[in-house]
């Protein structure tokens, strides 16, 4: 079988020899699956987030903080009953959801994990990169979805993770999951179990591209619809992108255009907090 799964359709056969774009075959390799407790509080909780990070990823962000797995190909290959059995773990240990953190390039083995059903709500943690056919396939399946609005720039796509046509790749993505779900909805102590959040990661020197993703935002869903998360926790990792953090200016002119534009609903950062934890280490926890 030739993938076509993600928009690169890179046709590859995706075997021993010839893995895909994304760097892998179809087997699902995974790189830990534990209680994640640094996502948004509507995600992680008191009890965690099942956080199952899968190696490879289908863009080329130079300043991936997954950069081991996702380049890297940290990990361990699992069949899909073993997937399985890792979901079923994280559901004993209390976690509120099952959260699959770049998963995509493994549809077909997570769509065999994911029957029968979890009794958690399932997560769906992407760079935003994804085929509207491949969303289909997840619909019913998927409760919460979490992707990435990285650029509204395509020169700046290009330039940091290779995909010209990440804008409006992750702007049909972001619509079809928005479909899907519906408006968000939080249970009684405050947890997302249904709705889309997306992320933007504001990058330095970059704010024009942040106000084109938030001015789409603002456009495309009204208040009420998804929730956002204005990320400022950018660090320069070697592999290239902007050489420095993000300044306090920086970062306040992005929550004042938000604010402005009426995005209300979500999160913000506070810049000073700690950032070593956001990246757990990927030494094949729970696989």
């Amino acid at each position: 079988m030739n993938c076509s799964i993600c928009p690169r359709r890179c046709g590859v056969r995706r075997d021993a020899d010839h893995p895909g774009f994304c760097g892998a075959g179809w087997e699902p390799v995974v790189a830990r699956a534990a209680p994640h407790f640094w996502e948004e509080p509507c995600i992680s909780g008191t009890r965690g987030s099942g956080a199952v990070f899968f190696a490879g990823c289908a863009l080329r962000c130079v300043f991936c903080q997954n950069h081991a797995i996702s380049a890297g190909g940290r990990g361990k290959a699992v069949s899909p009953e073993r997937l399985r059995e890792i979901f079923r773990a994280l559901e004993a240990q209390g976690v509120h959801n099952l959260n699959l953190v770049t998963a995509s390039h493994f549809l077909p083995g997570v769509l065999k994990a994911l029957d029968p059903p979890p009794a958690v709500p399932v997560v769906w943690n992407t760079g935003g990169y994804e085929s509207v056919p491949a969303l289909q396939a997840l619909a019913g399946k998927v409760q919460v979805y979490l992707p990435d609005m990285k650029y509204a720039d395509p020169a700046l796509a290009r330039r940091l993770s290779g995909a010209e046509d990440y804008p409006r790749t992750a702007k049909a993505a972001i619509l079809e999951m928005f479909r899907q779900t519906g408006p968000y909805v939080l249970d009684g102590d405050g947890m997302l179990v249904r709705g889309v959040m997306v992320r933007h990661l504001v990058l330095p020197g970059e704010l024009d591209n942040t106000f084109g993703v938030l001015d789409w935002l603002a456009e495309s869903f009204r208040p009420g619809d998804i929730l956002v998360s204005l990320m400022g926790q950018y660090t320069p990792n070697g592999h290239g992108g902007p050489d420095r953090r993000l300044t306090e200016e920086e970062y306040r002119r992005a929550v004042d255009y938000m604010a402005a534009l009426g995005l209300l609903e979500g999160y913000t950062q506070d810049l000073t907090s700690a950032e070593a934890e956001y990246t757990p280490p990927f030494d094949g926890t729970g696989v």
